[in-house]
């Protein structure tokens, strides 16, 4: 079936069972309570609407895409995420192999190279579906042959951390 221009859209989606990342976090809450040290084993999908129909001259590899989120992941993988602007969260001075902290009052000393320290208040699924975006947009973009925001209208990138829950950032470039 055909429609009048304008009105056709063609969207990629990519979910593999290798793009995730496992990761320890604590998600703080307004009053200054927190969750429980707990973890994820985080499921990434991206979902892509192309801005012209796909034809050969056009065609995108998915395979450049997934490469792009592999590595925005691997960041993460097997690491404690500590929102590094969250306002309950207080740095404590330690040896130089250790990152010593105290969040909401209670002390933590973990090793340095077991961290990934974020730029957000707030360890949560929303949060990390946009830094984890940035991370894979910054990363897909490195190659500057590629014309990305002339081929893609909007892209999403989905972070859950469990079956049926999680969240959804993107941005549309038109």
């Amino acid at each position: 079936m055909t429609g009048p221009d304008g009105q056709h859209s063609w969207t990629l989606h990519i979910r593999k069972d290798n793009l995730k990342f496992a990761a320890a976090h604590m998600t703080v809450f307004p009053d200054g309570r927190k969750e429980r040290l707990h973890g994820h084993n985080y499921q990434v999908q991206l979902d892509l609407e192309l801005a012209a129909p796909p034809t050969l001259t056009r065609m995108l590899s998915y395979e450049v895409f997934k490469q792009a989120l592999r590595a925005a992941c691997a960041d993460w993988d097997e690491k404690v995420l500590i929102a590094g602007d969250n306002p309950w969260l207080e740095w404590l001075p330690g040896a130089e192999d250790e990152c010593a902290f105290r969040l909401c009052g209670k002390r933590y000393v973990l090793p340095a190279d077991e961290v990934a320290v974020l730029a957000t208040d707030n360890i949560t699924a929303e949060n990390l579906a946009r830094l984890l975006f940035e991370r894979f947009w910054e990363e897909l973009t490195r190659d500057s042959r590629w014309p990305w925001r002339e081929c893609v209208r909007k892209v999403w990138l989905r972070v859950d951390e469990s079956r049926g829950q999680g969240a959804t950032y993107g941005i549309r470039f038109d």
